[in-house]
């Protein structure tokens, strides 16, 4: 006991006195400060003619040279090589080949043939390649670990 009182209740006492003392914050106000009026927002009318007008002013603004005329994509002609063959022939796997070799293998062709990197129109026969790829390297993983 401290001064004839319990240790409890002096600390009780004592955050008391200080959230006496502690100021209290003001209401938050949707005011901005330094302005003696609110703001009036732009009423929105929906109407035909309304929206003529907007999007008129938006196409004034836009510059006035001719659309841009996007071509085609052009497939790459590795993603044509979907048989199981010819992605063995592109990842150049050899019997002797260690393990961390067999990784650097996965990586280098994941990153030139990896559908996250390729047009959105090809991503299917880049996906093919790479399941393929993958199944090879690991097939050959477990025969390099059943071979004692």
């Amino acid at each position: 006991m401290l001064f004839g009182k319990s240790l409890f209740q002096s600390v009780v006492d004592r955050l008391a006195d200080e959230a006496q003392d502690a100021v209290i914050p003001p209401e938050p106000s949707f005011r901005v400060n330094g302005l003696s009026a609110g703001f009036a927002t732009e009423k929105i009318e929906v109407s035909p003619v309304n929206a003529d007008f907007r999007q008129d002013a938006y196409l004034f603004l836009m510059s006035q040279d001719a659309p841009v005329e996007t071509k085609a994509p052009v497939k790459p002609p590795h993603l044509e090589r979907l048989a199981v063959e010819e992605v063995a022939e592109d990842l150049g796997l050899q019997d002797s080949d260690p393990r961390e070799t067999l990784q650097e293998r996965r990586r280098l062709f994941a990153k030139h043939n990896h559908p996250d990197t390729v047009h959105p129109d090809f991503r299917e026969p880049a996906n093919t390649r790479m399941k393929i790829a993958n199944l090879l390297i690991d097939e050959a993983m477990r025969r390099m670990d059943a071979v004692p």
